[in-house]
């Protein structure tokens, strides 16, 4: 990739949030992304449902991986994904199939380290 290419994906994206070609640039950038703790969110509230994992894409899936089980497994273009404001963590939303396809958001929190 060029260095104008970047730049304007960077600063310049036009990618619906919805589109199949962003999910799976999200979820590449999402991959083996070390998480400290992830939660689900149930209406207004949000319970802790996991400490200590990863985010891994595996084939067409991303996989959240947590506490030493999967909390969210989801297909790529099926699951809605974006970062937090903070860009400290990422939501997930979509149907997990690690429940029966039950339609679930979950927000994993990235573990802080320095590049």
């Amino acid at each position: 990739m060029s260095f104008f290419e970047r730049i304007r994906k960077k600063f310049i994206s036009n990618m619906d949030e919805n589109s199949p070609a962003f999910r799976r640039e999200m979820a590449a950038k999402l991959h083996n992304r070390s998480i400290k703790y992830c939660s689900e969110r149930d209406g207004d509230t949000d319970l802790v449902v996991g400490r200590a994992g990863s985010i891994t894409v595996r084939d067409d899936e991303i996989l959240v991986l947590s506490s030493l089980q999967v909390v969210f497994r989801g297909k790529v273009e099926e699951t809605s994904m974006s970062e937090l404001m903070s860009l400290e963590g990422v939501i997930l939303s979509g149907p997990d199939y690690e429940q029966g396809g039950k339609e679930r958001t979950v927000i994993a929190y990235y573990t802080y380290y320095r590049k």
